[in-house]
């Protein structure tokens, strides 16, 4: 079996986002009979036709459609490796980064890595959206350029992640509150009236999967959808909210926090993006800047 011609995928990316071979002619910058030999051999290559007539149009096969998001990936990549890297002029840099993050990240970290973004780089806009599932798409998508959160199963396979800390959680009840004295022991946790965070609406979480195994359970008032909105309502009320203690660290304050006396697991926090920016110099900056802001909140 010959070598395959790698050519070709650029030949393909184009004519899958063109469905047109005049129109990827033009962008190739090949004739239309160069282009359509260069079909011909994709078609032998690929054993499919990949692009059959559909009235005076193509249209993609189903092979087509199948290969077309990986064909895509393969030439960002391609181009990746072969160009050269380059130093990023941060002064001239002017540039809008999309990252989405879950509530308590911007309330706890922003102000210091806004700060140092707009220090190092006066040109760079952060624009921080809100994390509402841990579906990928928009990193795959380019909508987003960088995630941060507990990477989950449901995150594409080629997604990049580094982590940025570790968390745990803590009980949070306001000042004056009978848990704000004495010890807390999982009797006196589960006798309290309880907010649970679940961004699905669900009823249950970890901590009550922990309870379940000492054979405990915990009555809940109400199901928020974030830290902020428990945080909020146990500031104002006999109401026990249990948050991540690191992301939490600003909204929580002026209230009393306790360890949950619970064997639960610890929150690993990372940011993720799509490794079509991996090499960009820009965007490493910009991980950078997210990890260390990260690493000097800790100490």
């Amino acid at each position: 079996m010959s070598a395959p011609d790698f050519n070709l995928l650029v030949t393909l990316d184009v004519l899958l986002s063109e469905g047109s071979v005049a129109r990827a002619a033009k962008r190739l910058r090949l004739s239309p009979s160069a282009m359509s030999r260069a079909l011909a051999r994709l078609r032998e290559t690929t054993g499919d036709p990949l692009l059959v007539r559909a009235g005076r149009g193509l249209v993609p096969t189903p092979r087509a459609l199948e290969l077309r998001e990986r064909v895509g990936q393969l030439v960002q990549d391609g181009q990746a490796v072969l160009r050269p890297a380059e130093r990023v002029n941060l002064n001239r840099l002017v540039r809008t980064f999309t990252l989405r993050t879950r509530d308590g990240f911007v309330e706890n970290f922003g102000s210091d890595l806004i700060a140092r973004v707009c220090d190092e780089a006066p040109g760079v806009r952060l624009r921080f959206v809100e994390k509402s599932d841990k579906d990928s798409a928009a990193l795959r998508d380019g909508n987003v350029d960088l995630e941060t959160g507990v990477v989950a199963g449901t995150a594409g396979p080629e997604i990049r992640t580094q982590m940025l800390f570790r968390d745990r959680f803590v009980g949070v009840v306001r000042a004056g509150h009978a848990l704000s004295q004495g010890e807390i022991s999982a009797d006196r946790y589960v006798e309290g009236r309880h907010i649970l965070v679940s961004r699905r609406g669900q009823n249950n979480g970890p901590v009550d999967d922990a309870l379940a195994r000492l054979g405990l359970t915990r009555e809940i008032v109400t199901v928020v959808a974030g830290f902020s909105a428990a945080l909020s309502l146990a500031r104002g009320s006999d109401l026990i909210a249990t948050v991540p203690e690191r992301q939490t660290g600003n909204l929580r304050a002026g209230m009393h926090s306790f360890p949950v006396p619970l064997d639960l697991p610890q929150i690993t926090v990372s940011m993720l993006w799509h490794p079509r920016l991996d090499a960009d110099p820009a965007h490493r900056w910009l991980r950078g800047c997210v990890r260390e802001t990260c690493e000097l909140a800790s100490r």
